[in-house]
């Protein structure tokens, strides 16, 4: 049995709310999920949503790990890494300001969570043929074309889709709930008009269920439920809010850039897939030298603002048998989850191992780094070097990073001579795999397998 602990009860205020849309009861969406739930009011001053499981932990002897990531490249191996450990805790940012996370950031505001939908997509039940169809129907996306996004559109929240095959009613009704109420609110905002082209429909249950409870917490957690994630898997926010917010980055001659797009990989608008190579976009003006949060409005250093870290994180930080900076974009994806106080401050204070998967080839953001390069921007983000003196820390990269793991001929070059000077000596090769487009990854099975030697 699970239970679910809230202080502002939002439990009860489903029961009082009057839909403006015409939902039977049946609609009810918690009491539809096909899993037993207990609600109960504690007496805490604490906003949060905690879930509890009543049942000890099924997995006491796999190892415990905590990864840093953004929302695509560390996708590869999440599968192969439930074969070690589902012991994860996946810490992600919520400042994706691209594709279809984009559009309802816009109309309806608050957080983004792309990133965060991705990693969910990822982690849920593939075991059943129902688990697929659910699968199958949140990750589907709409088409470009923007007239015929909509009739689709139509046609899936009104529950007439052939992506509901296979779908049982309880996860029928449930599903349909929130996408109903993301349909309802965005007719609210008359003056907007939405386009659903290339939309995510896991993005659109995301905004729904998150707009409702009016806590995004509340919206991974029905996912979680609905999609059958294993209860010791979390997926993060590394800020919980309900609020925009938006990244930008200062380069060293001074420029600012707003908004995470615009400092990865600009798309003049596109909607389409996007595509990080370095080869498509142009080339920054100079190297980033910090990445920071900034007020919606605005974009010169005098609208930087301090968001406040996901408490659940420092928790999980205190604990974990290893902290993983995963591959990935490395100042808009990983960066984003570490400037924020009381990060570096708990990661130099562990013993465990601590590992850097070294991306297998440069992008817009890491243009001529070495892996040096890479431990000196974490160490720099972690001790917010180049931010308010007073937050500063001053600890070495060796307290942040003792091993670093690298994709077998990738386009990134291990300096081990600057590495070593950094304080850091472990240095594992993990064989690749080489992409179409001329890109290196590492191998899921021989990366999780490193992991687990380490490890053991």
């Amino acid at each position: 049995m699970f239970t679910l602990t809230i202080t502002k009860n939002p439990i009860q205020f489903l029961f009082q709310i009057q839909f403006p849309i015409p939902l039977s009861l049946s609609y009810f969406p918690i009491c539809s999920i096909p899993k037993r739930i207990h609600f109960m009011a504690p007496p805490s001053k604490n906003n949060s949503l905690n879930c509890h499981c009543s049942s000890a932990s099924t997995t006491p002897n796999q190892p415990s790990l905590l990864v840093f990531s953004g929302g695509t490249a560390f996708n590869g191996v999440v599968e192969e890494l439930k074969k070690l450990t589902t012991r994860v805790a996946h810490v992600l940012p919520v400042s994706d300001d691209g594709g279809s996370t984009a559009e309802i950031v816009r109309v309806l505001g608050g957080p983004a969570v792309g990133d965060i939908r991705s990693r969910c997509l990822r982690l849920s039940d593939q075991s059943t043929s129902e688990a697929l169809a659910v699968r199958t129907l949140l990750g589907h996306r709409l088409p470009i074309e923007e007239q015929k996004a909509k009739f689709e559109w139509y046609d899936i929240v009104e529950g007439k889709h052939s992506l509901w095959i296979g779908v049982s009613k309880p996860y029928r009704e449930t599903i349909r709930t929130f996408l109903a109420y993301f349909q309802d609110q965005i007719l609210r905002r008359s003056e907007e008009s939405f386009c659903f082209s290339n939309g995510s429909i896991e993005n659109f249950f995301f905004a729904g269920a998150r707009i409702f409870f009016q806590s995004l917490d509340a919206a991974i957690f029905l996912f979680s439920r609905v999609s059958d994630i294993p209860a010791e898997s979390l997926v993060l926010p590394v800020i919980s809010t309900n609020d925009r917010l938006t990244l930008g980055c200062e380069l060293w001659d001074g420029t600012i850039i707003r908004g995470q797009n615009q400092i990865s990989h600009p798309t003049n608008g596109s909607i389409g897939a996007i595509n990080k190579s370095n080869s498509l976009v142009p080339a920054l003006a100079s190297r980033i030298k910090r990445i920071f949060y900034m007020s919606s409005e605005g974009c010169n250093l005098l609208h930087e603002v301090f968001p406040t870290v996901n408490p659940v994180v420092l928790e999980q930080l205190r604990t974990v048998d290893c902290i993983i900076f995963a591959m990935g974009s490395l100042f808009t994806s990983i960066c984003p989850s570490l400037v924020l106080l009381g990060i570096g401050e708990l990661i130099s204070s562990r013993s465990c191992p601590k590992v850097l998967l070294l991306n297998g080839t440069h992008d817009r953001e890491s243009s001529g780094f070495t892996a040096s390069h890479f431990v000196t921007a974490i160490s720099d983000a972690l001790n917010r070097t180049y931010g308010d003196p007073q937050n500063c820390l001053e600890n070495t990269p060796s307290q942040y990073i003792n091993t670093v793991f690298a994709p077998k001929g990738g386009q990134i070059p291990v300096d081990v001579d600057c590495l070593a000077a950094q304080g850091i000596i472990h240095v594992v090769t993990v064989d690749s795999v080489h992409d179409s487009e001329g890109g290196f990854f590492f191998d899921p099975k021989s990366l999780i397998q490193s992991l687990g030697n380490m490890l053991t």
